[in-house]
């Protein structure tokens, strides 16, 4: 089985909007790769990750977000559909597509999505919190938008100078790491 590899900005696929996965896609595959993308998210220490920072141009992401009572909020949540949010919350947020970088966003508290599992069943979850902040990022990433979009206009351009100043000294790799 081929590890996948997880791309970093600016990779085009970061910035592209994913396609929906198709009825005639689900099955044992789709099921092996979303487990390898947990896999893969959870080597790399990622509490979520979405098919383009994988390369794949597709609309869905996995996740598995630890609650205060040990439990954890794990989900492989396909073609994502935001039906409702509200409240707010401000805190540090990274992405494995940028390495090393940790930046103060905004995000609503509460999220409520409708999606399919990876047998293309309908389900809806009512998230908060982390898993809410979670499902926001890999939504975003669905829709070609990376959490520098959802920075303000200072923090981004901070960030980007970070991002230069690592590619520069060969820290950042463009194109992917392995996990």
């Amino acid at each position: 089985m081929k590890q996948l590899e997880i791309v970093h900005y600016p990779d085009p696929v970061l910035l592209s909007v994913g396609t929906p996965v198709g009825d005639e896609e689900f099955g044992i595959e789709f099921r092996n790769l979303v487990d390898q993308m947990f896999i893969a998210m959870e080597k790399a220490g990622g509490v979520g990750l979405a098919a383009p920072q994988v390369g794949i141009s597709k609309r869905f992401f996995v996740m598995d977000v630890p609650e205060d009572d040990g439990g954890h909020q794990r989900h492989a949540i396909v073609n994502p559909r935001l039906l409702s949010v509200e409240g707010e919350q401000t805190g540090d947020e990274g992405c494995l597509s940028f390495p090393g970088l940790f930046q103060q966003v905004k995000r609503d508290m509460r999220v409520i999505v409708a999606c399919q599992d990876t047998s293309g069943e309908e389900i809806e979850l009512d998230l908060m919190g982390l898993a809410a902040r979670c499902v926001l990022h890999e939504t975003d990433h669905c829709d070609g938008i990376v959490f520098l979009d959802r920075m303000t206009p200072l923090k981004r351009e901070l960030a980007k100078r970070k991002i230069k100043r690592l590619q520069n000294t060969g820290k950042w790799d463009d194109r992917f790491m392995r996990v």
